[in-house]
């Protein structure tokens, strides 16, 4: 069985645009991958449009011996944009497999640990107060935030993650100044952001019960003073963890030491070479994987090293149900998972999209037994929402 045919497929997202790799063989299989060109550089797509010519008549057995070739002259520059071509790459040829055996991929993986995967509400509130336009009933004050809250007390899912926001007499707006929004390099803590920020998780929790654990995601936001700061000015709440990005593993661990609360980090690193510093520093207590950017399989080894040196993982998963699917055939077979992140909020056409949509029941979502990730886009769904031009990443 060999790859005859690649494909990139986008379409609208609302917000951004979803983006898909076909492979197809030369006995009809065919293999589905999601990527992500929303979040990070421009420029994905054309990574792996530039490489399928060099899949074309390989063996889909093989996957490794496949990619290891292409890997080798990427190796110069071996993350970013082409460690994420080639997670693509591996992903769909992972979906070829199990199809073409009629297994689950995570039997491929080794089996499965679990028949349910725990998931947290990702974004809670956010995307309904970022865009308005998809996600409702839009939020325009912290009475709003209130009922984000209560909707997640209500769908039973055992904890909510938020962002940071500044609630003032301009409204209310998201804080993301590490992706330059708004653009202030010097990536300070003053009273006002914490006074905003503490009345925003005040109205989460009060919606959303005691029962409902919360996190809270500090991104980029910060250098490793202010994140020191924010974290003691929010000292009295008790966080499932704390969720935070730094591209140095000893300042992070300085961080860890100093939270009364769990880590979580390394959303944004690629390849176990990545990650080890973090872990050999014990800089976080949950390591975050993004087994969309890594590719499932390089995203197993990850794991297994951070069960070595006993930190649990969890997928970074704010993409669409095709994401999802394949997150949870990773999340049920690493031994040392946490927690799962989903986003609850959909767009109105989500639904439509694929052959399958995961449910939430009790707070956890179903591992599926059918063959390859267990969910399809559906072509002509897809092309029926064309790819809308973007600037790039909020739209800047």
């Amino acid at each position: 069985m060999r790859i005859e045919h690649v494909e990139t497929i986008a379409c609208d997202a609302g917000w951004r645009n979803y983006h898909y790799l076909k492979i197809v063989t030369d006995n009809g299989i065919v293999g589905w991958a999601e990527y992500d060109e929303a979040f990070g550089p421009k420029g994905l797509t054309a990574v792996i449009e530039k490489i399928a010519p060099r899949l074309i008549g390989k063996p889909v057995s093989s996957h490794e011996a496949v990619i290891g070739p292409i890997a080798a002259t990427l190796r110069p520059a071996p993350h970013g944009l082409s460690a994420e071509a080639l997670g693509a790459i591996e992903n769909a040829l992972l979906d070829i497999k199990g199809k073409a055996l009629g297994v689950p991929c995570h039997e491929i993986l080794g089996g499965k640990h679990r028949d349910t995967i725990p998931v947290y509400w990702s974004h809670c509130a956010t995307w309904r107060i970022n865009h308005p336009k998809f996600y409702s009933p839009v939020i325009t004050d912290l009475e709003g935030v209130k009922r984000a809250g209560q909707d997640a007390r209500e769908l039973g899912v055992p904890a909510v993650k938020t962002n940071l926001f500044l609630n003032d007499e301009a409204g209310m707006r998201q804080w993301m100044p590490g992706f330059a929004s708004p653009y202030d390099p010097s990536l300070n803590v003053d009273k006002k952001l914490v006074s905003s920020v503490r009345a925003h998780l005040d109205a989460l929790k009060e919606g959303a019960g005691p029962d409902t654990e919360l996190m809270i995601d500090l991104n980029f936001n910060f250098k490793t003073e202010g994140f020191v700061k924010i974290i003691q000015e929010l000292h009295d709440y008790d966080f499932l963890w704390i969720e935070l990005d730094s591209y140095n593993p000893k300042a992070l661990a300085y961080i860890r030491e100093r939270s009364h609360a769990p880590i979580a980090a390394c959303e944004t690193l690629f390849g176990i070479r990545q990650y080890l510093p973090y872990l050999q520093s014990q800089a976080v207590d949950v390591a975050i994987i993004d087994a969309v950017w890594n590719g499932v399989w390089q995203s197993m080894k990850i794991a297994h090293v951070a069960d070595a040196l006993d930190v649990n993982v969890a997928p970074h998963n704010f993409y669409s149900h095709q994401a999802t699917m394949m997150n949870i055939h990773f999340a049920a077979a690493v031994p040392n998972l946490r927690i799962m992140e989903h986003d609850i909020d959909r767009l109105a056409w989500d639904k439509d999209l694929f052959t399958y949509v995961p449910e939430i029941k009790n707070g956890a979502i179903v591992v599926p037994d059918t063959p390859g990730w267990g969910c399809d886009p559906i072509e002509e769904k897809i092309k029926a929402h064309p790819p809308r031009v973007f600037k790039g990443y909020l739209g800047l």
